[in-house]
């Protein structure tokens, strides 16, 4: 794995950091583009650019020349009743989810068409597909980045293979306020048949298999790993 370079999007925290974290482990060199690095101090293998995907956009010339993986992180948890939804802020989750996506691979496809095979990984969320009360914003918004995943999957085969994560609730810091007490946890364990909510691992595990070689044959697919909620 040591001649492929990876480009992580939102990789400083969260499923993004764990993702990093896995490819470097394998020999990896990753980009991360980011609006901070602290987390990142001490890991091998891993440049930073900074980087506000709603502010800036990815110059090419920051990117690796061959990029064997895109993976796009940033992402929010809108949760609200139909009253309460803001369709400002909707607007805004939309730019953060699926146009910075969009720009994220536009810029970044002359250097994942260079090399012989790559992939992009985006990440959805269990609630589109499952149906979820609150969950009106942040299911319209990863909805659109489900209809991206399939459309860029079949315009870019065979040179590059599109995927897409759809976890269930995942201890990050942006889960955190779901999680702050052991009441919250215990509810939110138990309404996933396996037990629990998910980890960062969980979610870095499938990345990585869906970036490697062993995933090959696989493209335009929503996976979900979400503790059987699904």
């Amino acid at each position: 794995m040591n001649d492929l370079n990876y480009v992580v999007v939102g990789g400083s925290h969260g499923i993004g950091l764990g993702i990093v974290k896995r490819l470097v482990a394998r020999g990896a060199h990753v980009t991360v583009f980011s609006r901070t690095h602290d987390s990142l101090t001490g890991l091998g293998g891993v440049s930073h650019v900074p980087f506000d995907v709603l502010v800036d956009e990815l110059a090419k010339e920051s990117l690796p020349e061959k990029i064997s993986g895109l993976v796009y992180c940033p992402g929010s948890i809108s949760l609200t009743p139909i009253r309460g939804i803001d369709t400002a802020a909707m607007l805004d989750d939309y730019r953060l989810n699926v146009i910075g996506a969009v720009k994220c691979v536009q810029a970044a496809l002359p250097a994942l068409k260079a090399g012989k095979v790559s992939s992009v990984l985006m990440f959805s969320t269990v609630a589109v597909a499952q149906g979820l009360p609150m969950h009106g914003p942040v299911s319209a918004v990863k909805g659109a980045v489900e209809g991206l995943c399939r459309a860029f999957a079949a315009e870019l085969a065979p040179a590059v293979r599109v995927n897409c994560i759809a976890p269930s609730l995942t201890d990050t810091p942006l889960a955190e306020r779901l999680l702050s007490s052991d009441q919250k946890r215990s509810a939110m364990d138990a309404r996933h048949p396996l037990g629990r909510v998910g980890t960062v691992d969980d979610i870095a595990a499938m990345a990585e298999f869906l970036l490697s070689d062993q995933a090959a044959w696989i493209t335009g697919q929503v996976l979900g790993v979400d503790g059987g909620i699904s």
